[in-house]
């Protein structure tokens, strides 16, 4: 039989990829002039008004010192990911992430799509794309060449049906319009989780940015259980991790909100996860819904 035997929840955050110098860049720019801004309450606020209610304090955490410990701090955790993931050496992993319109957009943005074919092509765009500072380290940085990265297609497909036989409503695809390519929630895991052995993969993505079809934190713990569920009813004999990726709070930062969050996740209680306030479920912190999916029981 096939079993789930481990999970993985990762945020795939630019400053995991990226050293202290370029945190700084793109805080100067996309952070204070692109992205939509809410405060603790959820309510939209620009950066000025951010900035004014800010703890004086926190100029202490952005000394150059501090920085550079935390970037340490950051690549060696992902180098643990790494080491777990081939330590366990899964058969098949099923990669669940969300998309910023790189994939999908307003002319079709299902809740949930899974990928079937047989590749899945990388092409830096968007988020890949972006340098936010001249001194940029390239190796941490995203890519630039194209490739394609194997697709359990079969099992994707037989996946797809189970989760219709069990009332979800996934889209599908099977191939990416010309020049078009993953998104950067699955080039993370690609580049930065399977950094040392790539292992055949279902790619998942679901709608946590953009209404009016974005999955509710309760119908993501649901995909979350049905998913383990249905992949242990398999009868192959297969060792299947789990990879979510998204972010916690951004790009406001809310510690509390995080660190309540995490409760939430080791709890396994669905009704924690469904009385989550959508209100603060905004812009980056909408992936939350990512993690929903991942209950603590899938750690190893």
């Amino acid at each position: 039989m096939a079993k789930v035997t481990m999970g993985i929840a990762s945020s795939h955050s630019p400053a995991l990829l990226m050293e202290p110098s370029a945190w700084l860049a793109r805080a100067a720019q996309d952070d204070q002039n692109i992205f939509a801004l809410h405060d603790f309450e959820g309510k939209r606020v620009s950066y000025q008004e951010l900035l004014s209610k800010a703890d004086p304090a926190l100029k202490e955490q952005i000394v150059p010192e501090l920085m550079q410990q935390r970037h340490h701090a950051n690549q060696a955790a992902m180098a643990e990911l790494t080491r777990r993931l081939d330590a366990a050496a899964p058969d098949l992993l099923i990669v669940l992430g969300d998309d910023h319109k790189e994939v999908f957009d307003e002319d079709n943005m299902p809740s949930i799509s899974v990928f079937c074919g047989d590749a899945l092509p990388y092409k830096a765009q968007g988020i890949m794309k972006w340098k936010y500072d001249p001194r940029l380290n390239q190796e941490l940085w995203y890519p630039q060449e194209e490739k394609n990265y194997p697709v359990d297609a079969a099992r994707a497909f037989r996946l797809i049906e189970d989760l219709m036989a069990a009332g979800f409503d996934p889209a599908h695809s099977r191939y990416m319009a010309p020049g078009q390519g993953m998104s950067h929630s699955f080039g993370y895991v690609y580049y930065k989780i399977m950094s040392e052995r790539t292992y055949p993969v279902i790619p998942i993505s679901i709608n946590t940015y953009y209404p009016p079809t974005q999955i509710t934190p309760r119908r993501a713990y649901q995909l979350g259980q049905a998913i383990r569920k249905l992949v242990e009813s398999w009868p192959d004999d297969l060792r299947v991790a789990i990879v979510s990726t998204g972010g916690l709070s951004h790009f406001v930062v809310d510690e509390q909100f995080d660190r309540d969050f995490l409760r939430v996740m080791a709890s396994e209680d669905i009704e924690q996860h469904a009385a989550l306030q959508l209100e603060k479920l905004q812009s980056g912190n909408s992936e939350f819904r990512c993690w929903s999916r991942s209950p603590a029981r899938w750690r190893e």
